[in-house]
């Protein structure tokens, strides 16, 4: 349990990392991000509140689509918009080319590790994550139409509203899922191999 907890905790700081390194290399951020960014330029809100104000909102769609959350969905809200926060606030604003193109690489990279290890944790599906799955069941309609709606709905909404898109934006949405099937492996079975391991008896 412990390394458990200990997975989704360090996953979801670093998640908040990623989104602040990816916001700092200002290439382009994931389409969720594009529409924080966006929703910042029109709120005295940071963006690491917005981003815990907008998982607290997706919670509630939960209720009609009869989803439960987790202590990992609840952390989610919570955990990753501090981080970010912190991220932001530790990060400078950099103009050189090359170091923001490795801020976004580096972020793109993070945040696929982060999300194994969240995920890998075993603690439920975050927020956004669990809007996804919960039309999913309540529709019948295939994940990927549900899953790409949401992402250009956000996508689209969040451009209007003034949210970074670039190629990083891309680079993101070409990146993530080779990256969490690369390291969510890895992390699911050692969550299994702790879970399954007898405790040492005492003598």
């Amino acid at each position: 349990m412990a390394y458990r907890l200990g997975l989704l905790y360090v996953g979801l700081a670093l998640y908040g990392m990623a989104i602040a390194m990816m916001i700092r290399g200002n290439l382009g951020v994931d389409p969720w991000d594009v529409f924080h960014l966006g929703l910042a330029q029109h709120l005295p809100l940071s963006v690491g509140t917005i981003i815990i104000l907008m998982g607290a909102l997706l919670l509630l769609l939960w209720i009609p689509l009869r989803q439960r959350p987790g202590l990992g969905t609840i952390s989610n809200v919570i955990v990753i918009g501090l981080a970010t926060n912190v991220g932001l606030d530790l990060l400078p604003e950099i103009e050189h080319l090359g170091a923001r193109t490795a801020l976004l690489v580096g972020g793109v990279i993070t945040n696929g590790l982060a999300t194994g290890m969240y995920i890998g944790a075993g603690f439920g599906p975050g927020p956004r994550d669990g809007l996804m799955t919960g039309i999913v069941a309540r529709t019948g309609w295939q994940i990927r139409y549900v899953r790409t709606g949401i992402e250009l709905t956000v996508l689209v909404v969040g451009w209007i509203l003034g949210g970074t898109v670039g190629v990083g934006t891309v680079v993101y949405a070409f990146a993530i899922g080779p990256l969490i099937q690369l390291f969510l492996p890895y992390f699911v079975g050692q969550s299994r191999e702790r879970t399954l391991q007898p405790k040492a008896s005492s003598s």
